[in-house]
């Protein structure tokens, strides 16, 4: 019995000292970093080139992986299917517009391997 807690309590520590590794100090960027991890899992389990994070207090959130070719193209390939247009990218911002509209999607670098997302709610309306 012994034994088994044991082996139980290693692989939970190599499991934790793993995520550590793999996110290193992204995980101190967010104050609630654990809807980042749940959605980058599900990221990981799926085809979906993005993911949604949940409870985001900052418009609509989603991590995704670069793409080598471009970047952003997941971000541009979700709103186009929403009607948005792709005008510009300046800095770390990708300008879209429809009709007279005009707003900004907002990335960011999380981790080597992911990157953070903001729509504004009212682009998805």
């Amino acid at each position: 019995m012994k034994k088994i807690i044991l082996a139980l309590m290693l692989t939970f520590i190599l499991l934790i000292g793993l995520v550590g590794l793999r996110f290193g100090s992204a995980l101190t960027q967010e104050e609630n970093p654990i809807p980042i991890l749940t959605a980058i899992m599900k990221l990981e389990l799926t085809d979906k080139g993005y993911e949604k994070i949940p409870n985001s207090i900052d418009g609509v959130k989603y991590v995704s992986k670069p793409n080598r070719n471009d970047p952003y193209g997941v971000v541009k390939e979700f709103l186009l299917q929403e009607g948005w247009s792709f005008k510009e990218q300046m800095g770390s911002g990708l300008i879209f517009e429809k009709h007279d509209e005009t707003f900004v999607v907002e990335t960011r670098q999380y981790s080597k391997h992911y990157y953070l997302w903001n729509v504004p709610e009212e682009a998805l309306d």
